[in-house]
């Protein structure tokens, strides 16, 4: 598999020239919703053509929950139209798939089956949105109360239309083991989110530094056909819940995924905090 990095809360060309230094050939653009509105789609396509970047895939804003949720009745029609604009966007810079949130949270348990259709509605008409441009809607599993929390959540998801696809996130299931899970959703999955965790909640931790049996997940990933892309999706900075000497490199990321294809488990960078 080849590597590479969702955008690690910002995206400026000398990220572009750190990714191609790295050897890393794929960028997930994401970034927060501000952020998002600001971008000019034509320094992302100048840049990632200069350092040799494939646009990899977009991840579609979901934040803050009040404002965008596919699932929520009362936001899922003007969440649907907000985000087929960054499609559209997208697209004519040669994206061809989105990463998107089934739902924010939290969600109970009387209110999951209403939100649940309203999602399958909503992706549905982004399947078919995304499919005019000849791109696709990837979903994400989600953590916690969230739709998408298990094998379950994804595939009732995915029947809403038989285009949509899914983004398996490594650190995010707390319910289901990942085996279990990619047998289940298999060929469906055509990218990924790789961070590690505790199994306690999702943390984005550099793989090594959390608990993933990674040889297992990775031959599980190939028992099912996945060849897409290995990325990243971690922050540079270290979150709250774990300690670092320095800020992450694109290197870090190289050298990662150098371990993990050798078949061995990477030295932790950090150390998790106690008590999470």
């Amino acid at each position: 598999m080849e590597i590479g990095l969702s955008t690690p809360g910002f995206i400026n060309e000398q990220l572009f020239k750190g990714m191609q230094e790295a050897g890393i050939k794929h960028m997930e653009v994401s970034v927060s919703r501000e952020l998002s509105e600001k971008l000019c789609y034509e320094d992302l396509k100048c840049w990632a053509e200069k350092y040799n970047v494939n646009l990899w895939s977009f991840h579609l804003p979901f934040w803050p929950f009040n404002e965008i949720d596919i699932s929520k009745p009362t936001l899922a029609k003007s969440s649907v139209e907000y985000l087929k604009g960054y499609i559209e966007k997208g697209s004519k810079i040669g994206i061809d798939k989105y990463v998107i949130h089934a739902s924010g949270e939290p969600i109970g348990e009387d209110e999951r089956e209403l939100r649940m259709q309203t999602a399958k509605e909503s992706l549905k008409e982004l399947a078919g949105y995304a499919d005019t441009f000849g791109s696709v809607i990837i979903v994400e599993n989600l953590p916690r109360t969230c739709l998408g929390r298990d094998s379950s959540d994804i595939l009732e998801l995915l029947s809403a239309d038989q285009r949509l696809k899914s983004c398996f996130d490594t650190n995010h299931l707390l319910s289901e083991d990942s085996g279990e899970y990619i047998k289940a959703v298999g060929e469906s999955i055509v990218t990924t989110h790789v961070s590690d965790y505790d199994f306690k909640d999702e943390r984005h931790w550099l793989p090594g530094e959390g608990k993933i049996a990674w040889q297992k997940l990775i031959s599980d990933l190939k028992g099912v056909g996945y060849d897409g892309v290995w990325l990243y999706e971690i922050d540079l900075g270290a979150p709250w819940t774990i300690h670092r000497d320095r800020d992450l490199r694109c290197q870090d990321f190289s050298d990662n995924a150098k371990e993990l294809f050798s078949g061995n488990t990477p030295k932790p960078i950090g150390t998790p905090k106690p008590n999470l």
